[in-house]
């Protein structure tokens, strides 16, 4: 005999990564992975003229087939969540305005809102959105979800290099105001036009579109582009510290 409820805790299970409790992922989520892909790689050529131009209405066949999917899995994912504390919808409203809920919703939006414009600029802008759906292989990720918990754990040492990056930013970006605002006022003529400087400075990007040509501003870059050396290596170090513990932490819980 046909048990809803039991239907139902079987579609969760082939969706929800985290109550598959066998080796690896569902059937259901290898084959959603497969079509993310496809999907996305069918996106990032419809960018190009010469293949979305002859080919469109293909491309428009396809869009309107993954969003179709995606459509299904969203509310399939929806239907199937469990109670929370006897409220179906508690568990239902927490999803769907979750960031993977809402990363559901673009994709969905993008795959079909095409087909009631015209407006290039909005196409354009919706062909992006549809490489978000990569996004989506976040949820059935171990490595995604290894990635979030380092992050979350190290989120105040991670804190601190930031606002450390902002201090230098800001320094950098006064000094240089301060030094050659005069001499060259359409590039360091104001704080905001000399961050640029800073940005690319600190980042060791270096376009050599602005760069200072007095000694002390030579000075001031020098020091930014050395700091910021090291605050660019500080997030790299405490990062993979904080995934290979994660990794760690997993591999031990994982029965043996």
């Amino acid at each position: 005999m046909f048990n809803l409820q039991n239907f139902r805790t079987q579609v969760y299970k082939q969706l929800e990564p985290s109550a598959w409790l066998k080796e690896g992922v569902s059937s259901t989520n290898m084959i959603l992975v497969s079509i993310i892909l496809v999907a996305s790689v069918a996106a990032i050529l419809e960018t190009e003229p010469l293949l979305s131009k002859p080919y469109a209405i293909y491309f428009n066949f396809a869009e309107i087939f993954f969003g179709s999917i995606f459509l299904i899995e969203y509310l399939a994912r929806i239907w199937s969540l469990p109670d929370q504390n006897g409220n179906p919808w508690m568990a239902r409203l927490k999803f769907i305005f979750s960031p993977s809920g809402l990363i559901d919703v673009a994709v969905i939006a993008a795959s079909i809102l095409p087909i009631a414009t015209a407006n290039v600029s909005a196409l354009r802008l919706l062909r992006l959105i549809r490489i978000v759906r990569l996004a989506k292989l976040g949820r059935l990720s171990a490595a995604m979800k290894s990635l979030d918990e380092a992050i979350y754990s190290r989120r105040y040492e991670l804190g601190m290099t930031v606002g450390l990056a902002i201090g230098l930013l800001i320094f950098g970006a006064s000094a240089l105001y301060w030094l050659e605002g005069e001499l060259q006022p359409d590039k360091f003529g104001s704080v905001p036009r000399a961050l640029w400087w800073a940005v690319i400075t600190m980042t060791t990007i270096g376009y050599g579109d602005v760069y200072p040509i007095t000694v002390g501003g030579k000075i001031v870059a020098a020091f930014v582009a050395v700091a910021g050396i090291g605050l660019i290596a500080m997030p790299t170090g405490i990062l993979a510290a904080a995934f290979s513990d994660a990794m760690q932490k997993r591999e031990d819980s994982e029965p043996h």
